[in-house]
C-alpha cells in the first residue's frame, strides 16, 4: 500500500480507501466488517461513509466495527458526509447550519467517536449562503469535532469559490473533493481538476471502475444478469446499460485496459484504478467492493506501477470529448488568436 497526504493537510491516507456505500445493503455486516478487517490488515487506513448510506445504517456498522477492533481503529483515517435527508422535515437537508449541525452530532453517535478526521458535505446547496456553511465547518474545526473538510460533487468554480470564501474570512481550508472520475468519465479535466490543483485540494474518486463497467466483466450487445449491479438493475443512472453499450468509445477503453491488463497478468479492474491513481490532483481512490474477493483483487492494484507509454495509450483510448466550445477546436482556435494578438 501506497500513502499521501490528504490535499494540503498533514494527515496520511492509503492511496486506496474503502469505501461503504455497499454496507447494510449489498454486503450484509458479517462481510461488512471482514472488508474491513481485509483493507486494514492490507495496510489500508482511510475509511469513507456517509449518513445517507442506508439511513445511517452504514455509519453504524462501522462504528460497531471500530469499537471491536480498538487497535485497528486507532490507525483509521475516518470520513463521512452529510447534506441530504435524514427525516421528512424542511430542515432535514441541505448545507444549513442547523441541518449540517444536526447531521454531524448524529453521525458522530453512530459511529462511536467524538470526531471525525474528515467532514464532507455530499453535494452543493444553492438555497444555503455559502459563507453559512463554510463558518460552520470552521466552527466544527475548532470545535475539534473534525479535523479537517472537504466537498463532494462540486463543480469547478463552485469549489473555487468555497476556496477563496473560506480563505478571505480566515476560516480553514477545505482540504479534499469528491468527485466521479474514471477512464470512462473524465470530463472533470476540463474544470474540476485544474481548480483542485489550483487550490491543493485532493481528489478523492468515486466509482473508480465505472459501476462495474472496468472490471471487463460486461460484453457487446449482450445484456448483463446475475448478481452484478448492471444485471440486478441495468437501468441504473449513469451506469445505464444502452446508453454506454452503444457508446463505441466504451469498447475502445476496454480493449486499451484489457491489452494492458494481459501485458501485466493482472485484471481489469486493477488496471482502471491503478491509472486513476496516477492522475494529477488524485489523493485516494475509493473502492466500492461487495464481497472480500473483490476487495482482495482490486487492492493488488495499489503495487500495480504502469508505464508511461500504458499510462499513455490509456488516456488516448479514453481522452474526453471536447468537441464544443470553449474545450473544441474552436475554443482551441480562439485561445491561440488570443495568445498571437489575433482577435
Amino acid at each position: 500500500m501506497q500513502y499521501r497526504t490528504l490535499g494540503r493537510s498533514g494527515t496520511v491516507v492509503s492511496t486506496q480507501c474503502l469505501g461503504t456505500m455497499t454496507f447494510g445493503a449489498e454486503a450484509d455486516e458479517e462481510t461488512s466488517g471482514r472488508l474491513m478487517t481485509t483493507f486494514v490488515e492490507s495496510g489500508g487506513t482511510f475509511v469513507d461513509t456517509a449518513d445517507v448510506y442506508g439511513a445511517g445504517t452504514s455509519e453504524s456498522i462501522v462504528g460497531r466495527w471500530l469499537a471491536q477492533h480498538p487497535t485497528d481503529a486507532a490507525q483509521v483515517v475516518l470520513a463521512t458526509k452529510g447534506r441530504f435527508p435524514m427525516g421528512s422535515g424542511p430542515n432535514d437537508h441541505g448545507l444549513s447550519r442547523r441541518h449540517l449541525r444536526d447531521a454531524l452530532d448524529a453521525s458522530l453517535r453512530r459511529l462511536g467517536v467524538d470526531h471525525v478526521d474528515l467532514y464532507q458535505v455530499h453535494a452543493w446547496d444553492a438555497l444555503t449562503p455559502l459563507d453559512e456553511t463554510l463558518r460552520f465547518l470552521d466552527d466544527a474545526v475548532g470545535a475539534g469535532k473534525i479535523l479537517g473538510y472537504g466537498f463532494s460533487n462540486y463543480l469547478g468554480w463552485q469549489l473555487t469559490k468555497a476556496v477563496h470564501v473560506a480563505a478571505a474570512h480566515g476560516w480553514a481550508a477545505p482540504v479534499t473533493l469528491q468527485p466521479q472520475y474514471n477512464l470512462l468519465v473524465r470530463a472533470i479535466e476540463h474544470e474540476v481538476v485544474p481548480a483542485a490543483l489550483d487550490a491543493g485540494i485532493g481528489l478523492l474518486p468515486w466509482s473508480p471502475l465505472a459501476g462495474g463497467w472496468l472490471t471487463g466483466k460486461y460484453e457487446r450487445d449482450v445484456d448483463p444478469s446475475g448478481a452484478t449491479r448492471l444485471g440486478e438493475d441495468p437501468t441504473r443512472g449513469m451506469e445505464a446499460w444502452q446508453a454506454r453499450n452503444d457508446d463505441e468509445r466504451t469498447w475502445q477503453v476496454l480493449a486499451a485496459v484489457r491489452t494492458v491488463a494481459d501485458a501485466h497478468g493482472v485484471s481489469s479492474s486493477q488496471v482502471a484504478l491503478a491509472w486513476l491513481a496516477a492522475q494529477p490532483a488524485v489523493t485516494s481512490v475509493i473502492l466500492g467492493a461487495r464481497t472480500v474477493e473483490q476487495l482482495i483483487d482490486n487492492l493488488g492494484a495499489a503495487d500495480l506501477v504502469l508505464t508511461d507509454d500504458e499510462l499513455a495509450r490509456l488516456g488516448a483510448a479514453s481522452a474526453p470529448r471536447v468537441d464544443d466550445y470553449p474545450y473544441g477546436a474552436a475554443g482551441v482556435q480562439q485561445r491561440h488568436r488570443k495568445l498571437t494578438g489575433g482577435r
